[in-house]
């Protein structure tokens, strides 16, 4: 988990900015947030701003309005937009950006985490400490990204169907908000007693695969420090995944203690495919999540969409 530390080190240097043509970075956040993940916002917004970049704050009040500021935003508001919040702000903003491109491509996308698990930060190895993750904002190096496509609704790290999209489905913002990650392990918890574990379909190339559970992924880490493909990385334009074949209770915490310890793919009833396009079947309308929140229901049709973002990444 990306932890708040960093805030009462000594000051970092300088950014090392051209002070000629500093980037103007528009900046989507979460006016809601408190506490630590206020400072830590704060913090960074000061060091870029010390750094002489036009800031342009955009306040978020309900769903909806991140990938709305973003589909809106053109290169004569901004150089970068800024996103300040967790996996799922990021994918609304990405969503927002791709469906909008100006010039022939969307504004490049820098990140500032402050959410709960912050896996997309932690998948392009952004540093923790302000001063570093202002640098890599204003100065940080754009490259193309693949984002995968669900019925129609882009993602950046994974998607999944079965359980860990159920327990998804049942975490509020209020219980994230008291527990944290916790909220997810809690969720976990209640769903092994009661969830049915019905079966699945996946269909990839013309093969079917019949499983308790599968992800898709984009990249290799999955809530958190945890790897589930560990082939898969945002800058190739194919998609793991990740089929689990056994049903039940017992296989589900199976396979997530696999996880936690590090050696889920080596299981013997774990398969991981490569494609670029596959389609998952199921009870119908059953909850489908991508990137930490349900973006999508079953039946779905998932595909990669090749160099569809720029995302900064650290030098």
């Amino acid at each position: 988990m990306d932890t708040l530390i960093g805030l009462e080190q000594a000051p970092a240097p300088s950014l090392p900015t051209d002070p000629a043509s500093p980037p103007r970075l528009a900046v989507i956040y979460n006016p809601t947030a408190g506490g630590a993940r206020l400072r830590r916002y704060r913090a960074v917004l000061d060091r870029l701003a010390d750094a002489g970049c036009p800031l342009l704050e955009l306040p978020t009040h309900r769903r909806g309005d991140a990938e709305r500021f973003a589909a809106e935003l053109t290169h004569r508001d901004c150089d970068r937009v800024v996103v300040a919040g967790g996996d799922g702000t990021i994918n609304e903003v990405a969503n927002g950006l791709v469906s909008n491109p100006t010039d022939g491509r969307s504004l490049p996308l820098a990140l500032l985490p402050i959410g709960t698990a912050n896996v997309i930060a932690r998948e392009i190895g952004l540093p923790v400490r302000p001063a570093d993750i202002a640098r890599c904002i204003a100065g940080g190096r754009p490259r193309p990204i693949a984002l995968g496509r669900a019925n129609g609704r882009c993602f950046v790290i994974m998607v999944g169907a079965g359980f860990d999209a159920h327990v998804v489905a049942r975490v509020t913002g209020r219980l994230k908000h008291l527990l944290g990650k916790g909220a997810y392990a809690w969720q976990t918890l209640v769903h092994f007693r009661r969830f049915a574990f019905p079966t699945y379909r996946v269909e990839i190339g013309g093969r079917n695969f019949e499983v308790a559970s599968v992800i898709v992924a984009n990249g290799h880490f999955y809530g958190g420090p945890f790897v589930v493909c560990p082939n898969a990385l945002l800058e190739i334009p194919s998609l793991e995944v990740c089929l689990f074949r056994s049903k039940g209770p017992f296989h589900a915490l199976r396979y997530a203690t696999a996880m936690v310890l590090g050696f889920l793919p080596r299981l013997p009833d774990i398969e991981i495919v490569t494609t670029t396009r596959l389609r998952v079947f199921g009870p119908r309308q059953d909850p489908l999540q991508g990137d930490g929140d349900i973006i999508a229901a079953l039946p779905c049709e998932i595909e990669v969409l090749p160099d569809a973002l720029d995302l900064i990444f650290p030098r």
